[in-house]
């Protein structure tokens, strides 16, 4: 594939390596070794940027060209269109032309400026010849990545276990054995770019129900637009001989001016914005979708909530994804005992953090109902909840993404095992009853006790983890106050700062800085990403909460602390000083990364002294604890190597200490409150 395009589209060595399926320090040495090698076109010596044709040209000419994945060669040019809207329009567009479409129908379609069609051209007739369901996944899944602060998109595996959810509660309604009989509506009424609807035409398809027909609608018009080029490819690449669905995806604010107002679906899945206060609150005050009450400003999940419920037809069920805050906000109690008291809210599953978008918190899945006019009072029934997040804790200590086998397995169960005598642990029928007080907290972990067979060897491992932090933090202990400190006082060495020593070439200070946003992407990094830690993950816990892509220019531009170096933060609220010992991991703002020359300065020594109270006093630029720390103006004493030696080996078993205390404290606070419930609920047995 020959680049050919008026433009110059700009990339970095760590695309050209992408591109090439080489490492970097090849590319780099390319560079160096080989006068042909493009001249750069922006950037600076450090991070340059080159000519994506200069550089195919040459990798073809020098015979480096990686003869697979044409589509990697497509994505620079698409990222080079400009904002997220031009390049997700552009997306979409191909979408459209590569399912055969040729006219701009599809929703939220916008008009393409001259200089992408020829890109848009290339990339149509790569599809042609390697798939174009592929070929568009592959661009979306690349904007995605890019965009994926702005956008919240449902897993798919997540999204597949909510239509599963959605049929199970719709086949309760029927009874009349797997699937729903005759035709099956699906509706997402903020579809994004059509995971839900995706998934939701998997499983009907699966359970043998008749024609589909699938209603998204998104307020994003770029969003909506390449929802509705991913359906029609997969019913061009699904149904060669038969209609796959009828689609119909449109750009609307759904509960603003719902596109679908009158059409009723038997099942409606969700993933709506969390926290948005602008959601219409004082246009809609009397909209008559509030049969359980006006949703109150500060809760628009409530307000999908019902919007959801109006969608459904007679038997229908609605599985929506929500913010744990939803199920026990005080303002929405009153919504929440009125879906309880019409037995419209069937069940709730606690998920464990990390399943989706925010990755910190346990969201929940809740399952709905529209009861048939047939069905009898609900007003003695009860509330299936269940407790994943219980059930597969995430260990601190350890880097955790989620175990979709096993947690749709356990949803499964619990759903499978609704009505039984002999339910899974972390799973139980709440009568309503029970939940109609003062809070109405729907929250699964409020009403479910953990197992005994569970919670034995649970506090059985945590008592030996606990028995040998013990042991150790005595070890520590003992040697810490062995140390023979002098009681007269000294003579004060003389003291240099920082600024100083760097200045000498002791040292090396580089302060870190914000990556573009696009850059950013939340949750655990995977193994080939680069963790970004910040202050406000200090404040925190100290993990940190997101990660940059290894391959992009922002890890090449961003301060990367490497194992040995010392990481000081330069904010009092949370000033500390430390010697990393994890993996690379990128520093935000505020957060500097300092190494040291080992035949001048002790690393262990100057992190110690540089963490001194009183030292970042002296630094900060005012009294309060918001203020900064001039990391410059930090303080150590000038002492022999040997003696910083000596000094550092204390300031590492202080450091260690200080591991040992924290950790011993988090577990046996745990152990406290787990041993308390255990003897509050009659489990201690019996001495013989």
């Amino acid at each position: 594939m020959q680049m050919s395009t008026s433009r110059a589209v700009p990339v970095t060595l760590a695309e050209i390596a992408r591109l090439a399926g080489v490492g970097r320090a090849a590319v780099s040495n390319w560079r160096r070794r080989h006068p042909s090698f493009p001249e750069r076109i922006a950037g600076t010596d450090t991070n340059p940027q080159f000519s994506l044709a200069d550089i195919e040209g040459w990798l073809r000419e020098n015979k480096k060209l990686k003869k697979s994945a044409e589509r990697e060669w497509l994505w620079p040019g698409f990222e080079a269109l400009g904002g997220r809207d031009e390049t997700g329009a552009a997306i979409a567009e191909v979408g459209r032309l590569l399912s055969g479409r040729v006219s701009d129908e599809g929703a939220g379609s916008r008009e393409i400026r001259a200089e992408a069609r020829e890109l848009i051209e290339r990339a149509v007739d790569l599809g042609q010849r390697e798939g174009g369901m592929e070929t568009f996944a592959f661009l979306l899944r690349r904007w995605l990545d890019v965009h994926v602060r702005q956008i919240a998109t449902t897993p798919e595996l997540l999204a597949s276990l909510m239509a599963e959810l959605a049929l199970w509660a719709a086949d309760r309604v029927a009874g009349d054995g797997p699937g729903i009989s005759g035709g099956t509506t699906v509706m997402d009424p903020a579809c994004g770019p059509g995971n839900l609807l995706l998934a939701a035409a998997d499983a009907v398809r699966a359970s043998g129900a008749g024609a589909l027909t699938l209603l998204g609608s998104d307020r994003d018009a770029v969003l909506s637009s390449l929802a509705d080029s991913r359906m029609a490819l997969a019913e061009n690449k699904g149904q060669k001989e038969k209609e796959w669905a009828r689609v119909s995806v449109q750009a609307a604010d759904s509960l603003r001016n719902d596109p679908f107002s009158g059409t009723r679906a038997d099942i409606v899945l969700c993933n709506p914005p969390f926290n948005e206060r602008d959601w219409g609150y004082e246009e809609l005050a009397t909209d008559a979708r509030w049969s359980h009450g006006l949703p109150p400003r500060t809760e628009p999940e409530l307000a999908w909530v019902q919007h959801c419920l109006a969608q459904l037809r007679p038997g229908g069920a609605a599985v929506l994804l929500l913010p744990p805050a939803v199920a026990a906000r005080k303002a929405g109690r009153r919504i929440r005992g009125s879906l309880l008291r019409t037995g419209q809210l069937r069940a709730v599953v606690a998920l464990p953090p990390g399943c989706a978008a925010p990755h910190s918190v346990s969201l929940h899945l809740w399952v709905l109902r529209m009861p048939t006019a047939g069905e009898g009072a609900p007003a003695g029934d009860r509330l299936l909840v269940a407790d994943a997040a219980s059930r597969f804790p995430r260990d601190p200590e350890e880097k955790w993404t989620p175990d979709w086998t096993a947690i749709s397995a356990f949803v499964r169960e619990a759903v499978a095992e609704a009505d039984s005598p002999h339910a899974p642990a972390y799973v139980r029928q709440v009568p309503v009853i029970e939940l109609l007080n003062d809070e109405v907290d729907l929250t699964p972990g409020r009403h479910i006790a953990p197992s005994p067979a569970d919670t034995a060897p649970r506090l059985a491992e945590a008592w030996r983890e606990f028995t040998g932090l013990t042991a150790k933090v005595n070890k520590s202990a003992k040697l810490l106050a062995a140390l023979d400190l002098a009681t007269a006082e000294a003579d004060t060495p003389t003291a240099t700062t920082v600024a100083e020593l760097a200045r000498a070439g002791a040292l090396t200070l580089r302060s870190g800085q914000q990556p573009p946003e696009e850059s950013i992407h939340a949750g655990p990094p995977p193994d080939d990403g680069i963790p970004l830690l910040t202050v406000p993950d200090l404040l925190v816990d100290g993990e940190p909460r997101s990660w940059l892509a290894h391959d992009t220019a922002a890890v090449g531009e961003a301060v990367i602390a490497e194992p040995g170096d010392i990481v000081v933060v330069g904010v009092a609220r949370a000033f500390s000083a430390w010697v990393h010992e994890g993996p690379p991991t990128a520093l935000g703002p505020q957060l500097h990364a300092v190494q040291v020359q080992p035949e001048q300065l002790d690393a262990w020594f100057l992190a110690g002294s540089l963490r001194a109270p009183a030292n970042a006093r002296q630094a900060g630029t005012h009294t309060t604890n918001s203020s900064r720390i001039d990391v410059r103006r930090l303080q150590i004493r000038q002492v022999p190597l040997s003696e910083q030696r000596r000094y550092g080996e204390a300031f590492r078993e202080l450091t260690a200490f200080e591991r040992l205390l924290r950790r011993s404290a988090d577990l046996g606070t745990s152990l406290a409150r787990d041993l308390g419930d255990e003897l509050a609920a009659g489990r201690l047995a019996h001495q013989t």
